[in-house]
């Protein structure tokens, strides 16, 4: 069966939905802080409902496992968008300035991260039961990059139904998108498993996954902590250091807008080369042209300069796109295979909440331009982790059993 031909049977169940979900997100995320100011929210406050989004996901990753374990991915990724639905209602609802119109509005936040933790893991252990080996990294890469898509959209429609309907514009922005997926993943057909594989399943828990698979947790899952952490990083350096060199926040929009593009078209010949050549040789350079350029940015000095290292930074993490994905995807037993990656998402998750306070602590301590440096030095150390611990044979043409990074 043809390339094509494989990736675009799954390209409706799985990517279509990836998009939408994408786009629900990225219409949202960029009025959360309006809208809890809208509410009455002080500054402490709105950064405070703003963190709700990975504090949901954070506390969802394992249950997100179980679930899928127990009911099956395609209805896990059907009560993830259910309850997105019922998190945007909640978002939805103004009771003016006040604490109880804030209680509500965070209330439907959490819902909302806890819900995509729900909806990605399943969706991500689908694509690996769906998908061969040997184009694992392609499909990975590729939901990973339509995600993106989605999300460089959603601010733009969002942006054009605010001015149609004020904040909450962008709340139908999001509700239209998520409830397109859902009924898109309704018509996705189950997995088949044999009574003997479910019956197996049901009996793995996250404490027995942890025990045989701790040294790879300790090894590997150290260098998603550091590739995560520099990931989330990026998302902050460019405007903070365009603020910091006294450009405009036109321009500030202008440069992020620009380096996103170049992060979400360079996803799939990423794929193409982890699954040709091995998951080094993309998991590696990312993390590298990551720290480097973070390391370059304290020395630029106008919207040249820091435009070329964002668009720099961009395309480093775009050629990781999925890779945190497909390793987890590669080193999961087949039997557990959900719960495996919600302790493996924890790790991901981890890492994006430690990589903005080192930046703060170290900024805090010397300045914005050590905290980047510092942070680039972390991208480094990412490398040097992945380089070590990522299983020498090529997983994409020679599946590893189980424990092969275990051992």
């Amino acid at each position: 069966m043809s390339e094509e031909f494989r990736l675009r049977s799954v390209a409706v169940g799985a990517f279509a939905p990836a998009t939408l979900f994408g786009l629900a997100e990225g219409s949202m995320v960029p009025v959360i802080a309006l809208s809890a100011y809208d509410r009455g929210a002080s500054t402490a406050i709105a950064a405070l409902i703003g963190s709700l989004l990975g504090i949901g996901s954070i506390v969802t990753n394992i249950p997100s496992g179980m679930l899928a374990t127990r009911i099956g991915e395609r209805k896990s990724m059907l009560v993830g968008a259910v309850v997105t639905v019922i998190g945007l209602s909640f978002c939805l609802v103004n009771l003016g300035h006040g604490t109880w119109s804030l209680l509500v509005y965070g209330f439907g936040t959490l819902l909302i991260g806890a819900a995509s933790s729900v909806y990605t893991l399943a969706r991500q252990s689908y694509l690996t039961e769906v998908v061969p080996p040997p184009m694992r990294a392609r499909a990975l890469s590729t939901l990973g990059g339509t995600l993106r898509v989605g999300m460089f959209l959603g601010p733009f429609l969002g942006a054009g139904a605010i001015k149609l309907w004020g904040l909450p514009g962008a709340y139908y922005v999001s509700l239209g998108a998520i409830t397109a997926a859902g009924v898109i993943v309704s018509f996705v057909p189950d997995l088949v498993e044999s009574e003997e594989h479910k019956a197996a399943a049901l009996q793995v828990t996250s404490l027995g996954i942890l025990k045989q698979y701790w040294r790879t947790f300790l090894t590997l899952g150290v260098g998603i902590v550091l590739l995560s952490a520099i990931r989330q990083t990026r998302q902050v350096v460019v405007p903070l250091w365009a603020a910091h060199i006294g450009l405009s926040p036109t321009t500030s929009s202008i440069i992020y807008g620009v380096a996103g593009g170049i992060d979400a078209l360079t996803f799939y010949p990423a794929g193409k080369v982890m699954d040709s050549c091995g998951r080094r040789w993309v998991a590696v350079p990312c993390v590298i042209i990551l720290g480097l350029s973070f390391i370059l940015m304290p020395l630029t000095h106008g919207a040249v300069t820091l435009g070329c290292t964002a668009m720099i930074m961009g395309f480093g993490n775009g050629i990781g796109s999925g890779i945190v994905m497909t390793l987890g995807a590669d080193i999961s037993p087949s039997i557990g295979r959900p719960t495996f990656l919600g302790i493996w998402r924890e790790l991901a998750d981890a890492g994006q909440g430690i990589g903005p306070v080192v930046l703060s602590a170290v900024t805090a301590a010397a300045g914005l331009g050590a905290g980047i440096i510092v942070s680039g030095a972390v991208g480094l150390a990412a490398a040097a982790a992945l380089w070590a611990w990522i299983p020498r044979p090529s997983v994409s043409r020679h599946p590893a059993p189980t424990q092969a990074a275990d051992g």
